[in-house]
């Protein structure tokens, strides 16, 4: 169960173009992460312009504001598995939305069980719940 938290500049894509680039996302973590159908937590933040600074670490990428950085908390993937979730939502994404692969940052955070709570104050994780 990935949260994924997608950071856009604002004003760059309306309310449909966003759902895409969310739908976008979240079919590849179903492939590649293995999450269930209905495990979907996403949080879209729009920033504005100049308050997502992300230069090319070196690597001589030319950066717009059509700029996407995602990041995924989540527990238990390979690095073979996270290598394979890069290559492919830079690919759909480019495929479904546009997306220039350059305009694409994505960092995997892990976590462990115990970090979750999803509502009643209960660790569901822990209690066998889920």
């Amino acid at each position: 169960m990935p949260l994924v938290m997608i950071h856009v500049v604002e004003g760059r894509r309306d309310d449909e173009a966003l759902r895409a680039l969310a739908d976008t996302v979240h079919q590849v973590v179903l492939e590649h992460f293995d999450a269930p159908a209905g495990d979907r937590y996403q949080i879209i933040t729009e920033h504005r312009r100049g308050l997502i600074i992300a230069e090319d670490t070196g690597l001589g990428f030319e950066r717009t504001d059509d700029l996407v950085v995602l990041r995924l908390v989540q527990q238990g993937r390979t690095t073979e598995r996270k290598q394979d979730f890069y290559r492919e939502v830079a690919r759909r994404l480019q495929q479904e939305t546009g997306l220039a692969p350059t305009d694409l940052i994505v960092s995997v955070v892990a976590n462990e069980p115990e970090d979750w709570s999803f509502g009643l104050g209960e660790a569901q994780f822990l209690t066998g719940a889920l």
